[in-house]
C-alpha cells in the first residue's frame, strides 16, 4: 500500500523580519459607512439535537457574508426572504436531493474542450447510529462534481461524488484548480470512505496512512537540550550507538540509523551524554557552546521530532513580548515595562492540537499524497489572493502569522511563503473574544473582529514621516507599523467579514458596514 509523502512547509527567511518592534496604537480615524437592511441576514439558528462542538465550530462561527475573488469591493449574502444580495447570479438548471442540511465551504468551476463542471466541497454534521464512543456525531466532508456537455441542453448532472469522514471540522478545506486533488488542514484525520462503509471500518484500513508519532522530543533551556526516544521493548543498552561531534549527531539503534545530521548550532560534545531511563526511553543531554541562544530546530532540515516548552519558558516568552502592542503612538523605550494592551498570554497559546496536519488528497486514487505535521504552527484564517489559485492559508510562526499559497502544480514544493504579518500570531492570541480573522489580498494589512462591534486593523511596517529613535538601541526607526481600532455604531452581533485591499465590510444583523481602511488609493 502507498504511503503518504511526510512533507515540510518551507519558510522564506527574507519574508521574516528579526528587528520588528510593535504595533503603534494609531488614532488616525476610519472612515466608516452604514448601510441598513431592508430584511435581516438568514441567519441559521441551531437546534436542541445540534449540540456538541463540531456543531458550532461548523454552524455556529459561519461567516455570513462572501466575498467575490473576481471583483473585490463586491460582497454579497442571503437575507431571510431568501435572496442572494449585492451579486449578479448566474442560474444553473440543477436539482438533486444532496441529504442532510449542509454548508457550502469550497466550489470551483471548470471549463473543458467540451464540458463545463462544477466542483463542490459540502461540510456536514451527521450522526453514526451504532457508534458507542464519544458523542456519536462525525464531521462529512462531500465532494460532488455536476457535469454538463456544451452540445446538450438537458440539465447539470451528478459526475462525481466522494465522501470524506472525520471527527473534527476542518479549519481550511479546498479543491484543487484542476479539480484532481483535494488539500485539508484539520485536527484530526480524514479518510474517504464507501456508500455504506462506518467511520470505524475506514479508520482500520487506512490505519497505515495516519499521521506519525514524533521519533523524538526534545526541550532546551539555556544552557543545554535534552532530547527523549522511546526505546523498542528488546533495545538494550548494548543496541545504541550515539556519536557526538561539534556540529552534529549520529544516532543508531539496533544497527538501524535512527537520526543523523547537522545540529543547528554547535555543541560541547565532550561534556554530552546520554543515559537509558527507567521508563525505556534514551535520555541525551547536548551542552550548547553557544549560551543564552534559542534553537529553532534540533537538527537542521529534520522534521521527525517534535519540541517541547516548559511552563517556566511560557512565561519568559509572555515577558519578552508583551511590548508588541501599545497603547501609545511613539512608547517610551526607557520603561522596565514598556506600554503594552492589558492581555496576558495563555498557556494554551504555547501548545495546539497534537495531531494539526495538513494533507493532500488525489482525485483519482483518493489516496493521502502528502502530509505535513503542523504542530503548534495555529490556523489563523484563510484568503483569496489570486481567484485562479487555491485559497492562501495563514498560519501562526512563532509570534509571527505567515501566509501560505497552496501550488498544487509543484510536486516537490506544493506550499509557498508568500507573505508575514510580523508578531501578529502573539497578538491575535490575546483577543479572546475574536470571531473572524482576514487580510487584504496585497498583503498592506490583517484584520480581525470581535464577536460585538470592535475591529482591529494591523497594517505592515510604512516609513515615517518623521524622525523617531529606539533609545535602546540608539539607532533610528525607519518604518512603523500602526494598528487601529474601529467601533461599529450597533450592538448586533457580527455574523460576517470581509476584506479588500481598500475596504473592509463587516455585516451584522440588521446593517452592512463599509470601513475605508487605505484611504491613500
Amino acid at each position: 500500500m502507498e504511503v503518504a509523502a511526510n512533507c515540510s512547509l518551507r519558510v522564506k527567511r527574507p519574508l521574516l523580519d528579526p528587528r520588528f518592534e510593535s504595533y503603534k496604537l494609531s488614532l488616525e480615524p476610519l472612515p466608516s459607512y452604514q448601510l441598513e437592511l431592508d430584511a435581516a441576514v438568514a441567519e441559521v439558528k441551531l437546534r436542541d439535537d445540534q449540540y456538541t462542538l463540531e456543531h458550532m465550530h461548523a454552524f455556529g462561527m459561519y461567516n455570513y457574508l462572501h466575498c467575490d475573488p473576481w471583483y473585490q469591493d463586491s460582497v454579497y449574502y442571503i437575507d431571510n426572504l431568501g435572496r442572494i444580495m449585492n451579486l449578479t447570479v448566474m442560474l444553473i438548471v440543477f436539482n438533486e436531493e444532496l441529504g442532510n442540511p449542509f454548508i457550502i465551504i469550497h466550489s470551483i468551476s471548470l471549463l473543458k474542450a467540451e464540458e463545463h463542471s462544477i466542483a463542490t466541497l459540502l461540510l456536514r454534521i451527521e450522526k453514526e447510529e451504532l457508534s458507542m464512543k464519544g458523542s456519536g456525531f462525525y464531521v462529512s466532508l462531500e465532494w460532488v462534481t455536476i457535469s454538463k456537455k456544451y452540445e446538450d441542453n438537458k440539465k447539470y448532472e451528478v459526475a462525481k461524488r466522494n465522501t470524506l469522514r472525520g471527527k473534527s471540522v476542518p479549519h481550511y478545506a479546498a479543491i484543487e484548480p484542476d479539480g484532481n486533488g483535494l488539500m485539508i488542514i484539520s485536527y484530526k484525520p480524514f479518510t474517504f470512505v464507501q456508500a455504506g462503509q462506518g467511520l470505524e471500518e475506514s479508520k482500520d484500513e487506512n490505519m497505515s496512512e495516519e499521521i506519525k508519532e514524533p521519533l523524538y522530543y526534545w526541550q532546551q533551556t539555556e544552557d543545554d537540550l535534552t532530547v527523549t526516544i522511546q526505546l523498542p521493548e528488546d533495545c538494550t543498552k548494548e543496541d545504541i550507538q550515539v556519536q557526538f561531534l561539534p556540529d552534529s549527531v549520529n544516532i543508531v539503534l539496533k544497527g538501524q540509523r535512527f537520526l543523523e545530521g547537522n545540529l543547528f548550532s554547535s555543541i560541547d560534545h565532550e561534556s554530552s551524554t546520554w543515559i537509558i531511563k527507567e521508563n525505556n526511553s534514551l535520555e541525551i543531554s547536548l551542552i550548547k557552546k553557544s549560551e543564552g541562544m534559542t534553537w529553532p530546530e534540533l537538527v537542521v532540515g529534520d522534521k521527525q521530532g517534535e519540541f517541547i516548552r516548559d511552563s517556566a519558558q511560557c512565561a519568559a516568552i509572555a515577558e519578552r513580548l508583551m511590548h508588541l502592542t501599545s497603547d501609545e503612538l511613539n512608547p517610551n523605550p526607557d520603561k522596565d515595562k514598556p506600554p503594552c494592551n492589558a492581555q496576558e498570554l495563555e498557556e494554551c497559546d504555547i501548545f495546539f492540537e497534537e495531531n494539526f496536519s495538513l494533507c493532500r488528497f488525489d482525485g483519482n486514487t483518493l489516496k493521502t499524497t502528502h502530509v505535513v505535521n503542523l504542530g503548534s504552527n495555529q490556523y489563523l484564517f484563510s484568503v483569496i489572493v489570486d481567484p485562479k489559485e487555491m485559497p492562501c492559508f495563514c498560519l501562526r510562526h512563532d509570534v509571527d502569522a505567515l501566509l501560505w499559497q497552496p501550488r498544487s502544480s509543484k510536486q516537490d514544493d506544493m506550499w509557498e511563503h508568500i507573505a508575514t504579518f510580523n508578531a501578529l500570531g502573539y497578538v491575535q492570541a490575546s483577543k479572546r473574544d475574536k470571531k473572524f480573522f482576514a487580510c487584504a489580498p496585497n498583503y498592506s494589512y490583517a484584520a480581525l473582529c470581535e464577536c460585538l462591534r470592535r475591529v482591529f486593523i494591523y497594517r505592515q511596517p510604512t516609513p515615517m514621516s518623521t524622525v523617531l529613535y529606539n533609545r535602546k538601541e540608539g539607532r533610528q526607526v525607519g518604518q512603523v507599523a500602526k494598528q487601529q481600532v474601529a467601533s461599529l455604531e450597533t450592538n448586533d452581533p457580527i455574523l460576517g467579514f470581509q476584506a479588500t485591499n481598500e475596504r473592509l465590510f463587516v455585516l451584522t444583523t440588521k446593517n452592512l458596514f463599509l470601513i475605508k481602511v487605505n484611504t491613500e488609493n
